[in-house]
């Protein structure tokens, strides 16, 4: 096996992710040593086996970045830093203190009414299809699927749409990665600590107030830092989902022949997306707790392990004449203990899949705007999702009944 790294960044993880990761695993296997942003190493595993293993042994790899033998060499304006940050949150917590946040955000996120979820997904989508189905063409990227997952789970955090679009932008900045990535990470961290403050201060019918409620006592500085995980892991990679499953839908005549009502259609679309461009593609990370093997690689206590999941979700040596259609064996929800809440992954779908059969219905006769060929993903390694997504249609009257 090869040992010199790979560049994490550049075109090639985007113009064809598919062809570029077997490409990789042809010559480097299932475990990768890549350099991240100013060169600094870590492990990215993109076998199936070998990434369940890394998820199911956390005595081995561990959670917390803490452990990281790395941090001597992350610049200052490290652009990554908002994704490895050591912050007390469910996301680095590990043993009884992942526990004890775990099943605090499960019963609050549980707690949610899935037929008003789905209602108040309809009212946002309509509110939002509102704003351009007068015309006669839109990007249903920025106009629509980035938008809607932050406007709902705003409405989860009691929040007015306005703050959730605002929420969302920032979000997006941080987790990009980019130059502005820690001054959107302080805003979020300000803005997140005058929810629960406002929370603290008057209780309602919303997730924080339940999480402030709840037995795991959380404090108002643990819950700001919580309150920015579940926004991360909700919002972002539901708008990718929606995005992708819309440009899959429209480019592959499997879907495209059956918009009319084809409600079955769309969550085949949105399990296919899972395995084929699942919205978070490489996510940071795990940490060696001692010196191990890993994919026939020396792995050295405190080596920082990236999870590959769109990369395991394509091993051959799984996929093998596996369909994706009604195999939900994918990782895009990771795996193990610190796998995404199962309340979540059901609230991310239901927004995903209301999205697009709302604005299916709306706006039946929508089609690309451009050849398929001239869309243009994210330039990230981390998260996939078209650039833009243009699109024409039939001009339609709003409905404004919401």
């Amino acid at each position: 096996m090869n040992s010199c790294p790979v560049r994490l960044r550049g075109p090639e993880h985007t113009v064809d992710p598919a062809g570029y990761i077997e490409a990789v695993r042809a010559e480097h296997g299932s475990v990768v040593p890549v350099l991240m942003d100013a060169d600094v190493p870590a492990w990215l595993v993109i076998g199936y086996r070998e990434l369940h293993q890394v998820l199911n042994t956390p005595a081995t790899f561990a959670r917390s970045s803490a452990r990281w033998n790395a941090w001597d060499r992350v610049p200052a304006d490290w652009p990554l830093l908002p994704m490895v940050l050591q912050v007390p949150s469910v996301l680095y917590a590990e043993g009884d203190d992942h526990h004890r946040r775990s099943r605090a955000i499960t019963d609050a996120l549980a707690a949610v009414d899935p037929h008003e979820l789905r209602s108040i997904t309809v009212r946002m989508a309509d509110r939002l299809i509102d704003t351009f189905c007068g015309s006669s063409g839109v990007d249903l990227r920025t106009a629509y699927a980035a938008r809607i997952p932050a406007l709902v789970l705003g409405w989860i955090y009691g929040i007015e749409d306005r703050r959730g679009d605002e929420l969302a932008a920032v979000m997006t900045a941080m987790i990009d990665g980019g130059p502005d990535a820690m001054s959107a990470q302080r805003d979020l961290m300000s803005r997140m600590a005058h929810l629960v403050a406002e929370r603290r201060a008057a209780p309602g019918p919303d997730a924080v107030s339940r999480l402030l409620a709840h037995p795991a006592g959380y404090t108002d500085d643990e819950l700001t830092a919580e309150l920015i995980v579940i926004l991360g892991g909700g919002n972002q990679p539901t708008g990718e989902w929606i995005g992708n499953a819309l440009r899959l839908m429209l480019t592959d005549e499997r879907f495209s022949a059956s918009f009319a009502g084809a409600r079955s259609s769309v969550r085949s679309a949105l399990n296919e997306v899972l395995w084929e461009d699942t919205p978070t593609q490489i996510q940071a990370g795990r940490y060696a707790v001692h010196d191990t093997e890993l994919g026939g690689r020396h792995i050295r206590q405190g080596d920082m392990v990236l999870l590959g999941l769109s990369g395991a979700n394509r091993d051959p040596g799984v996929r093998a004449g596996i369909p994706a259609e009604g195999n939900n064996a994918h990782l895009s929800f990771s795996h193990g203990a610190h796998r995404c809440p199962l309340p979540a992954q059901d609230i991310a779908e239901t927004i995903a899949a209301t999205a697009v059969e709302v604005l299916l219905d709306r706006l039946p006769d929508v089609e690309l705007a451009v050849a398929p060929q001239e869309l243009r993903w994210r330039p990230s390694p981390w998260v996939r999702g078209v650039s833009s997504l243009p699109v024409t249609f039939t001009s339609v009257s709003p409905r404004g009944d919401y």
